[in-house]
Formats: C-alpha cells, sequence, structure tokens
C-alpha cells in the first residue's frame, strides 16, 4: 500500500470521517449523475401530456361518441390513474432486479418495457385498449422511477448529492413542459395523430435513457453488496473521475465496505423472504430501527403527494375550461409547467444551503397558506360563483379568478423549490445499504399509489356530475399541506452535508428535530479496528 493510501486509512479509521480524503467533485462526476436525472422525464412527461389529450376534441369524441365535450368523470378517472397501478408493481418488484442484475441493468429493463407499452398505446384506438396498455408503461416507469433514485444517490458524492439528485426533479418538471408543449401544437388536429403524437413521442426519451446508461458505470455499492471489490474500486473510481488506485478511491471504499460488514453482523442476512422483513424489523421508537426509516420513506412519498399537485398537473385543464375567465386554459396550462420548470433549479441550491429539513417545513407553509388563499377566494368572489348563460361558463368575478391563478402558480412554486425534489433526496439517503434497493421500491410505490388514489378520487370530487367541490378542492389539498408542516418537524432528519454511511449512523443515534446538530464522530472503518484491538 502507497504512503498516501496508509495516510488515507489512518484518516478514516481515526474518525475524522472522509472529509479530509474525498475526491474533489469532476465534470465528469456531474455528468453522470445529470444524464441518469434524465429518468425523471418518463414521470413528468407522462404527468403533462394525459391532462392534455382529456381536453382534446378529437379523444372525448373517439371515447364517448361525437356529441360529447368532455369525457366522463370515471372514464378520466380511469384512464389518469391506471399507470400509477402498473408504476406501484413495477417500483415494488424493482428493488429485486437492482439487487440481482444491478441498479444499471434493472433501469434499461424498465425502459424496454416501457416503449413497449408505449408502441401499445399509440396503437390503441379506444378506451380499454389504452388503459390496458398504460399498465404495460407503467411497469416501466415504475422500474425507472425507484432505481434511477437509488442510482444517482449511490454514485453522488455527498456535497453536491441533494443538487444532483434533485436534477431528478428538475427533469420531471422538463418532462411536465414538453408535454404541455406537444399537447398545446395538437390540441386542434382532427385525426388520431391528436394524441397518438404525444403519446409516440415517449419512446425517444426511454431509448436515450437506455442507450446513454450502457456506458456508465454500475454502483460502486452494488458491487460492495456482492462482494465484487475489484468492480467496486474500478466503479468508484469512474464516477470519480480518479484512479482506483488513488488515496481517495482507498478511503471511501474503505468506509464502504466497513459499514455494509457492520450491517452484516447487526443484522444478518436471512434469505429472500428474510431480506425483505429487514425492511420491517425493529420498533418505531427506536432510531436504529428499519421500520422507522421504510416507514418514514413510505411516508415522506405519502405526503409530496398529499400536497395536491398532480391534480393542477393531471386536471387543469379541465379545471380551468370551467372557470369561464380563460379563452385558452391549454396556454394556461403551459404556463404552470413553465412556473415549474423556472422555479426547480432554485431547489439545487436550497437543498444544499438550507438543508432538507427546513427546505421541506417552509416548503409545505408556503403550499398551505396559498392553496387556502386559492379556495376562500374561490368560494367567496371566484370561481364557485361562475354562472351558466348558454353553453357557456361566465365569472362574475374575472379579477378574482386570475387572481386564484396567480396564487396556484405561487404554490407551484413552493412546491418546485422544496417537497417536489426533497422528498425524492431524502428516499435515496435514509436506507442503509442491506435494505436500500427495497427500501427506495417501496417509497417509490408509495409515490405512486398515491398518485392513483388521487388520480382515480379527483375526477369524482370536481366533477358536476358528483361532488362539484369546484375551489372548495383546495380547502382539502390546505388542510392536507398543513399535515406536512407538522410532519416535517417531528419527523424529518437533516441529512445535508453527510455520506449515505454518515446518515444511517446519525438516524441510529439521534431524533430528526436533533439531527441537524449532528457531526460524525466516528467511522465504521473506526468502528471495525476498535472491535479487531478489542478481541486481539
Amino acid at each position: 500500500m502507497s504512503k498516501q493510501d496508509v495516510e488515507a486509512a489512518e484518516v478514516v479509521a481515526s474518525g475524522d470521517g472522509l472529509d479530509r480524503v474525498e475526491a474533489p467533485v469532476t465534470w465528469r462526476t456531474y455528468a453522470m449523475c445529470v444524464f441518469a436525472s434524465f429518468g425523471g422525464i418518463f414521470f413528468g412527461y407522462d404527468s403533462g401530456y394525459i391532462g392534455g389529450v382529456q381536453g382534446m376534441n378529437y379523444f372525448i369524441h373517439m371515447i364517448d361518441g361525437p356529441n360529447a365535450t368532455a369525457l366522463k368523470g370515471s372514464e378520466s378517472s380511469l384512464i389518469v390513474s391506471i399507470l400509477s397501478a402498473g408504476t406501484f408493481v413495477g417500483a415494488l418488484v424493482a428493488g429485486d432486479f437492482a439487487d440481482y442484475f444491478g441498479r444499471r441493468v434493472t433501469i434499461i429493463l424498465g425502459c424496454l418495457i416501457f416503449i413497449i407499452g408505449v408502441i401499445l398505446q399509440t396503437a390503441s384506438a379506444g378506451l380499454g385498449l389504452l388503459v390496458g396498455r398504460r399498465v404495460v408503461a407503467g411497469l416501466g416507469v415504475g422500474f425507472v422511477s425507484a432505481i434511477i433514485i437509488l442510482y444517482m444517490s449511490e454514485i453522488a458524492p455527498k456535497k453536491v448529492r441533494g443538487a444532483i439528485v434533485s436534477g431528478y426533479q428538475f427533469c420531471i418538471t422538463i418532462g411536465i413542459l414538453l408535454a404541455a408543449c406537444v399537447t398545446y401544437a395538437t390540441q386542434n388536429f382532427t385525426t388520431s395523430s391528436s394524441y397518438r403524437i404525444p403519446i409516440g413521442i415517449q419512446m425517444l426519451w426511454a431509448l436515450i435513457l437506455a442507450i446513454g446508461l450502457m456506458f456508465l458505470p454500475e454502483s460502486p455499492r452494488y458491487y460492495v453488496k456482492k462482494g465484487k471489490v475489484e468492480e467496486a474500486r474500478i466503479a468508484l473510481g469512474r464516477v470519480r473521475g480518479q484512479d482506483p488506485t488513488s488515496h481517495y478511491i482507498e478511503a471511501e471504499l474503505a468506509e464502504i465496505r466497513a459499514n455494509h460488514e457492520y450491517e452484516l453482523r447487526v443484522i444478518p442476512q436471512t434469505g429472500y423472504w428474510g431480506s425483505w422483513l429487514m425492511c420491517f424489523s425493529g420498533s418505531f421508537g427506536s432510531a436504529s430501527s428499519n421500520l422507522r426509516k421504510t416507514i418514514l420513506g413510505i411516508t415522506l412519498q405519502m405526503m409530496q403527494q398529499w400536497t395536491g399537485v398532480n391534480f393542477v398537473f393531471y386536471y387543469s385543464t379541465v379545471f380551468l375550461k370551467g372557470t369561464g375567465a380563460i379563452s385558452n386554459p391549454f396556454l394556461m396550462s403551459l404556463i404552470f409547467t413553465l412556473v415549474n420548470v423556472l422555479s426547480t433549479p432554485l431547489s439545487f441550491w436550497f437543498v444544499e444551503r438550507f438543508g432538507r429539513r427546513s427546505m421541506l417545513l417552509w416548503g409545505a407553509v408556503g403550499m398551505t397558506i396559498c392553496e387556502f388563499i386559492v379556495a376562500i377566494i374561490g368560494v367567496t368572489v371566484g370561481f364557485n360563483k361562475t354562472h351558466m348563460e348558454g353553453d357557456a361558463t361566465i365569472a362574475n368575478n374575472i379579477s378574482a379568478v386570475n387572481a386564484q391563478i396567480a396564487f396556484i402558480a405561487i404554490y407551484i412554486f413552493f412546491f418546485a423549490t422544496t417537497w417536489g425534489p426533497g422528498a425524492w433526496v431524502l428516499i435515496g439517503e435514509i436506507f442503509p445499504l442491506s435494505i436500500r434497493s427495497r427500501g427506495v421500491g417501496l417509497s417509490t410505490s408509495s409515490n405512486w399509489f398515491w398518485n392513483f388514489v388521487i388520480g382515480y378520487i379527483t375526477p369524482y370530487l370536481v366533477g358536476v356530475d358528483h361532488a362539484n367541490l369546484q375551489s372548495s378542492i383546495f380547502f382539502l389539498w390546505g388542510s392536507l399541506c398543513a399535515t406536512c408542516i407538522a410532519y416535517a418537524y417531528f419527523l424529518v432528519p437533516e441529512t445535508k452535508g453527510l455520506t449515505l454511511e454518515q446518515v444511517d449512523q446519525m438516524l441510529n443515534e439521534v431524533s430528526p428535530r436533533k439531527s441537524a446538530a449532528w457531526k460524525p464522530h466516528t467511522t465504521f472503518v473506526g468502528l471495525e479496528e476498535k472491535e479487531k484491538h478489542a478481541s486481539a
């Protein structure tokens, strides 16, 4: 071992952690992580295009006949939500594939499944065929959405991990914007190309991601978990832009290996079902409990969906049509998505400057205020006070409706800069290596489960032939956002500036409210050395 490597090992073992020997962040590292975040376009594009397609006259007439002016609530509910049923299953099983075949291969497999689903959807010409084939595409999205977060979290340097994983949310917003642009361009087409073009374009995103990943390295932490140390060394060298034998790589790899070996000693592997049960081991009251971390990951994604943001992206076109004050709801939906895209890059700075915990806490406060303002204006002088004249909806107070739209845009700003990226960042950080793939899969499946629930029930909540809540639905979203405030304060830990191994250590030692003050005081290499001396 070289003199540098000996010094690196001594520094790590001393308890000072990796701070003094961490590799500098290179452009190559940034490029790899940023490209991986491209998978967010899958999620975002579907969220964006399906809302626009539902407002197209050709699509409405194809589903409900030439005299229909809008889809039935039950049909809209099914079309929007059914993809999430497929993604729920895909995200749930993706962790097994990621542990067996590798993170990179699993993402590529998800791209291929998605492409098959898109081809089948593009060829669809009726409700039943479209719905069934959206489930197939959903399986692929589930694979990609779960394992992209896992892959990015495991290869990103700790200094910029939050910003880089936030790039996934940024790509989601770009996907939504691209979908809004495409549906805006095809909205008035009088042939099946009006909806087939927005659906078919999705294949391009999958091809770009799958081909690009063939040239990227596998996660070093996956190789460590499989006992392939040399492969892990080479992969870590590639993602850090360093020689695999450098002291930087030696120090980081030593800590990853020591952490994994410590986990195996504490909770030994017990076969396939035993490894699933590991996700639920311990008690919720214990800081070191895997159960507590699993529940945190699942509820983080649940809370992100409870903010109600997908109501805006799934149903804003239909919602705005009913205000009577918007001459082109497609254009306004496009503006909402533009706000989303332009706001999200601020989270790259917020997440590393203020930390995950503060970002989620104040984001929830901002969203709560905006949504209650939208609801109060709506039920007093705004959208709920519109009236019918013939076949048209007329706004009594256009200024009030415009104010509602302005606060919806501000609400999107708060979501895009906080909860949008923050929940994804945290689920990639809070799980130990032994259960990380399954923990991230469970968390992502929670996102898709609640995405399905909200997508399914919303048409019944706002449909004129059902609950017809109109603006009152924002009282629901505002109340749920208020619960996000309490959730962030009591349950969300601060993970800024820590390696994934240090996050694991911090979660085992302190409560979320004390996590921001926690500092690394030893390392897993140091613990390993102490155990060796004690047993000698």
